[in-house]
């Protein structure tokens, strides 16, 4: 199967599988995917992530949805840059998400992180998706 944007791909996979109250959800492996991953994980949006590799498969990432109150802790999580329209931002111009309850995922020239940590190290740049 070919996929054109892998990120919108395990976003898609992640809503699903929220949806249907799943505790794990498979993603195939990529290093982007695995940074915005870091990022969910140390903002605290999912449990974890670990790295499945079964024989003769390409290598997947087994991913744990945190609920609270049996609410997915992920309420929207929403792709901004796509293939076709990249959305580039200055730091300065970066605005809150839903009043600071959310975060916005950047991919930086230091590396994929969450708009605060782009604010302390004083970068912008690609805005990859927004979670709330």
């Amino acid at each position: 199967m070919m996929i054109n944007d892998p990120l919108s791909d395990m976003i898609a996979r992640m809503k699903n599988a929220a949806m249907r109250k799943r505790s794990k959800v498979l993603t195939p492996a990529s290093r982007l995917r695995q940074r915005v991953l870091d990022v969910l994980q140390d903002e605290g949006y999912i449990r974890g992530y670990s790295l499945v590799q079964n024989p003769g498969e390409f290598p997947q990432f087994e991913i744990e949805l945190k609920y609270f109150d049996g609410q997915p802790v992920i309420a929207e999580i929403a792709r901004v840059s796509k293939p076709g329209r990249r959305v580039y931002s200055a730091i300065t111009d970066l605005k809150p998400v839903k009043n600071g309850l959310g975060i916005s995922i950047l991919s930086t020239s230091k590396g994929v992180m969450s708009d605060a940590a782009a604010r302390d190290a004083n970068v912008g740049g690609e805005v990859l998706c927004r979670v709330y």
